[in-house]
């Protein structure tokens, strides 16, 4: 794996308040290593070497995707479907990040393979805890599958 080519975090959000917050947040934490899709078309093209990205490497994969359901061209659900759907990508962990409460969203993707489903909270402060958390846990304390 080239380590130079490493993004830490995909951050897959086309919500401009939301993903400022989320920004924010992780900076905080000092987890900044990210790459920004704003609709789940981007992010497959990313994390599938497509369209710009034809230049990675699939092995480069990030560490955690965090993913909103609500996505403009291609909807979370889709995108997640694809990534725990693929052998080259479904260990990389999963976490939907959504404003959407309803139950069979949340059954949905757990059945796809989601590592962890997180409502947003609508307070900042509680919210930028959330992010700053899981950030930190998924990148500082996970233990992905292939010992990086």
């Amino acid at each position: 794996m080239n380590e130079a080519n490493r993004i830490d975090l995909l951050l897959v959000e086309d919500n401009p308040q939301d993903l400022e917050l989320t920004l924010r947040a992780l900076r905080k934490a000092n987890l900044s290593n990210l790459k920004i899709a704003r609709d789940g078309a981007e992010a497959l093209e990313y994390v599938f070497c497509e369209g710009p990205h034809t230049g990675r490497k699939i092995t480069d994969a990030p560490k955690v995707i965090l993913l909103d359901l609500k996505l403009p061209k291609v909807d979370g659900l889709e995108v997640l479907r694809r990534i725990k759907g693929d052998p080259r990508t479904k260990s990389i962990p999963v976490v939907v990040l959504t404003s959407s409460r309803e139950q069979r969203d949340i059954v949905e993707s757990y059945q796809l393979g989601v590592n962890s489903y997180i409502v947003k909270p609508v307070n900042y402060e509680r919210f930028a805890a959330v992010v700053r958390d899981l950030g930190l846990y998924w990148l500082l304390l996970n233990q992905p599958l292939n010992g990086d």
